[in-house]
């Protein structure tokens, strides 16, 4: 196999090699490499992650969030800062405050590069709508990395991210295989998230594709802001409307409130809920047995990668242009095997917007 840049980047990989290191010292990760880079269809390769050892001077990055209103961008927080610490970099995070405020997106990106940013990593609120910037960045010099949502534009220095097409279908496989074509009908209620949110789109897809031939009837995706209130509202809703539901499976958050809102209806008999990413609620739902297993896509990896990859470019460093954690299904059976601290921040972290 390929080796990049060795001894930082090292091809070939075993799936362990992502448990065994601690936090501190998080690489070599097991993660894997596509080619050719930004395309949907592109083979992945299975390779260990290994970042610089430091930067050589202290770059000036400017981090994008959607928001910061729920765990799994608290834990991309988390590595994106602890990241920059260790590589010797300062970094702004910003975060436009929810999925509908692309404009504030745009517009905090432009402020930052504007007051010195000399690089850029996005977690996009939408795949086409921050095209034109990325245009632009590159117009300037400025390198830019995609991370975690996913954007449409062949610009970009380099991704960070897995599929989200992925996700949903293991998500969705996971389902089916419990209900196999023949068996009883099982009705799922699908809250794939946001809509028109590249990685929502990604999702769907993927949960659809994974179901087909299955006994699950899956209602039409029930999309939605990542917010507690707006999902809460939306499963209340659709359990009131179809007493059939027999699963509800979503977004992180979807998961994470549905917990309650099925013990509150007392239909934890007959209701199980699952998500297609991972946050420590969901997390600690499938420890308590309230959600039923998660994919886990190390959501504080990908924010690692991002910051080592905006690193890369700023130096002229050999990068690998498009690559992601491996994904890895949680459930009871298997939780012990996974350490935490691989696949989620420290219960005790709170957001950090500044690394100086």
């Amino acid at each position: 196999m390929k080796k990049i840049s060795a001894p930082t980047l090292f091809a070939g990989v075993l799936l362990t090699a992502s448990f065994a290191a601690p936090a501190a010292n998080w690489y070599p990760y097991a993660a894997e490499q596509t080619e050719p880079a930004f395309s949907d269809t592109g083979v992945k390769k299975p390779i260990d992650y290994s970042p610089l050892p430091k930067a050589s001077k202290k770059w000036k990055l400017c981090v994008s969030f959607p928001h910061m209103k729920d765990a799994y961008w608290l834990g991309v927080d988390y590595g994106v800062v602890e990241e920059a610490k260790r590589l010797g970099v300062s970094a702004q995070v910003l975060e436009a405050g929810g999925y509908t405020n692309l404009n504030k997106q745009i517009s905090q990106i432009e402020d930052c590069v504007a007051g010195g940013g000399q690089a850029v990593v996005i977690g996009g609120i939408s795949a086409d709508g921050l095209v034109n910037l990325v245009k632009s960045l590159k117009a300037k010099n400025i390198p830019t990395v995609d991370v975690i949502n996913g954007i449409n534009s062949p610009d970009l220095t380099a991704k960070s991210l897995v599929s989200f097409y992925t996700m949903g279908q293991e998500a969705g496989a996971y389902l089916a295989k419990k209900h196999p074509a023949g068996s009883a009908k099982a009705v799922v209620a699908w809250f794939p998230g946001p809509a028109g949110a590249g990685w929502v789109e990604a999702a769907n897809k993927g949960f659809a594709e994974a179901v087909k031939g299955s006994s699950l009837e899956v209602m039409a995706p029930i999309y939605g802001d990542t917010g507690k209130e707006v999902q809460a509202k939306l499963v209340e809703d659709a359990l009131q409307s179809n007493p059939a539901i027999r699963y509800i499976a979503g977004t992180a958050v979807t998961a994470e409130v549905s917990q309650g809102i099925v013990r509150a209806r007392n239909l934890k008999d007959k209701v199980q809920v699952i998500s297609f990413y991972l946050t420590p609620d969901v997390y600690a739902g499938i420890e308590k047995g309230t959600i039923m297993a998660s994919p886990a896509d190390a959501m504080v990896i990908q924010g690692r990668i991002a910051i080592d990859q905006a690193v890369r470019a700023l130096e002229g460093k050999d990068l690998i242009k498009h690559v992601g954690p491996k994904i890895v299904t949680i459930d009871k059976a298997n939780l012990k095997q996974i350490r935490r601290d691989d696949v989620l921040p420290p219960a005790s972290f709170k957001p950090l917007f500044e690394v100086k």
